[in-house]
């Protein structure tokens, strides 16, 4: 398939403003401050999580603060 013959008439043409407008995740800075640690962890867990893809470490954090706000009284 050729470029011309997709149908993008269903598609709404992106404007200067829409990008603008546009918020970009990757590579920029968390929102939320965060420290950088040392921390020991067995092997075969890392090795699970890290086999999960990109985003292992966001994974562990978004874990690690459901058990905190699980166990918050």
């Amino acid at each position: 398939m050729e470029d011309e013959d997709i149908d993008l008439s269903d598609c709404p043409e992106v404007t200067p403003e829409m990008f603008a407008k546009a918020i970009v995740r990757r590579g920029l800075p968390a929102t939320k401050t965060k420290a950088q640690i040392t921390l020991r962890i067995d092997s075969d867990v890392l090795q699970w999580f890290k086999s999960q893809g990109r985003g292992y470490q966001t994974q562990i954090n978004q874990l690690l603060r459901a058990y905190m706000e699980a166990h918050q009284q």
